[in-house]
């Protein structure tokens, strides 16, 4: 009984032993865990139309024909490969619109181990997201580099200032160049108070800043600053023969003051808006004109300027902002608008302007740029023969006109108007109702570059009637305007302190009542 009894043991214990529980040879494994993804989950601001995802598992994998099938993606875009090599399954997607979110789906048992009995892979999903659509030309936003567009720009600068009779000081004669003829000849400081203004002061723009503006605009002439110009000197008047103007290089130290007083206007937090000035207009020192042979015969020159300007800023950030010339006209020095050819060469000039600035690089590659009309004038003819020329990205192109009206009421006429009536505010309103019409709701930002009265024989309310004018109906069509000059002027501005208050108290509150 007693081997009996042992016996029994030993064959109850080998049937234990051999249950399927108990045989390691059977038990499942554990399936391939998923350490990362790359990018991360969630990843957004893709730009691109296809996307790449890595996902890397704790362990070797594969991923069988019939599994790659059943990854799929959504919102209609396309899953072109799925391969698995090592650790790794990378699924590469096409198709992406931008704006949208995406899921892709690895469902229950897509990735596979190497090992006996191993569990297939848990449901993976991972979302991914692509940058909102860059804002058209119409819509106030920010490209998928961040800068903001032509009209986010417009709306973002508010009001804004002439700092005129400053750097764009010159000589404006070439039987009299006055400035260039004698000893002062080639000193900035002298060219910059040569029209009656005072230099200008890091503390005159931030009381411009401190009252509310949000830009300055800061015209400089060139010619007399570029390459060599011979005047000679008879009857106490200097002379200048234009075709004798040799070299394209700009005085260094006439580029130095121009970045300072730049400076002087970003280091407030404000825009700046640099231009070429008086190197246009009526004045017989004008070399660029609206006319095709003067065009061919200057675009070269041009083409430095603009180079040079454009180097020296390409750095600087997104306030500011380049101008391509002032009031260009043709060779009759015709107001308001030409004839079709020489309003078509204001087109090519703008466009060598938009090429010649986005060939330097840096932020020159998304700088927004002004373009000036015929004249910069505000008429139905001018507006409707301009237009933007192509650019190397969308939407960072802005147009430019000025409006001096009534004139009767901004000039002393023959029969001047001392006060702005009724029929001053209809005339005001329909030249900014044309800048919408011909501009702004054809998807062209603009700016008001100045506005005005050029006559000190208005009364500073009257003054301040325009100026709200103006203000009150641009900035109903996100169009910012900058007065001209007379805010501050004269030693005022060395103070510095306002000239005209009042003015200035009117156009800061038209434009926050109405923006």
């Amino acid at each position: 009984m007693k081997k009996l009894f042992g016996l029994s043991i030993v064959l109850a214990l080998l049937a234990v032993s051999c249950t399927p529980e108990n045989n390691t040879e059977n038990q499942e494994v554990a399936a391939p865990a998923l350490v990362s993804t790359s990018p991360e989950d969630g990843v957004r601001d893709i730009t691109g139309s296809t996307f790449t995802v890595v996902f890397t598992f704790d362990q070797n994998i594969k991923c069988l024909s019939a599994a790659q099938q059943g990854v799929t993606v959504n919102l209609g875009a396309t899953v072109d490969k799925v391969n698995a090599y090592n650790t790794e399954l990378t699924v590469q997607i096409s198709g992406l619109s931008r704006g949208n979110t995406y899921t892709v789906i690895l469902p229950e048992g897509t990735v596979q181990g190497y090992k006996s009995n191993q569990k297939g892979s848990a449901a993976i999903s991972y979302h991914f997201s692509t940058k909102d659509p860059d804002p058209g030309p119409g819509t106030p936003g920010t490209d998928t580099e961040g800068w903001e567009n032509a009209l986010a720009c417009a709306i973002n600068m508010g009001v804004g200032w002439n700092l005129g009779n400053t750097l764009e000081a010159n000589s404006g004669d070439v039987d009299n160049m006055w400035i260039e003829a004698f000893p002062k000849y080639g000193v900035p400081k002298d060219y910059e108070t040569a029209w009656g203004q005072p230099q200008a002061t890091r503390e005159l723009i931030h009381m411009f800043k401190e009252a509310g503006f949000g830009a300055i605009r800061v015209p400089v002439t060139w010619y007399p600053h570029m390459g060599t110009i011979t005047v000679t000197v008879s009857n106490n008047k200097g002379h200048w023969d234009v075709s004798t103007w040799t070299g394209y290089d700009v005085d260094p130290v006439w580029m130095a003051r121009v970045e300072e007083v730049v400076n002087y206007v970003l280091d407030e937090g404000m825009y700046c808006i640099l231009n070429v000035h008086h190197d246009t207009g009526s004045a017989s020192t004008a070399w660029l004109r609206a006319d095709k042979t003067v065009f061919n015969n200057v675009n070269e020159r041009y083409s430095s300027l603009w180079t040079q300007i454009a180097t020296r800023f390409k750095d600087y950030g997104q306030k500011l902002v380049f101008e391509s010339f002032n009031e260009m006209l043709d060779a009759k020095s015709t107001w308001n608008s030409s004839s079709s050819e020489s309003m078509e060469v204001i087109n090519m000039y703008n466009a060598l302007f938009v090429e010649t600035v986005r060939a330097t690089g840096g932020n020159n590659a998304r700088r927004n740029l002004i373009l000036n009309t015929y004249a910069a004038a505000p008429t139905a003819e001018s507006l409707s023969a301009f237009r933007l020329p192509e650019d190397t990205v969308e939407s960072h192109l802005l147009a430019e006109v000025h409006s001096y009206s009534p004139y009767n009421f901004a000039f002393d006429t023959a029969n001047p108007k001392t006060v702005f009536d009724e029929s001053c505010d209809r005339e005001v309103r329909g030249i900014v109702q044309t800048m919408n019409t011909y501009l702004v709701s054809q998807g062209i930002p603009c700016i008001l570059g100045e506005y005005g009265a050029d006559t000190s024989k208005r009364e500073e309310t009257e003054l301040a009637k325009q100026a709200a004018c103006y203000v009150s109906e641009a900035t109903k069509y996100h169009i910012p305007c900058f007065y001209w000059m007379a805010l501050s002027d004269g030693q005022d501005r060395a103070v510095p302190k306002w000239t005209k208050p009042t003015l200035k108290d009117a156009i800061i509150k038209a434009y926050n009542d109405n923006k």
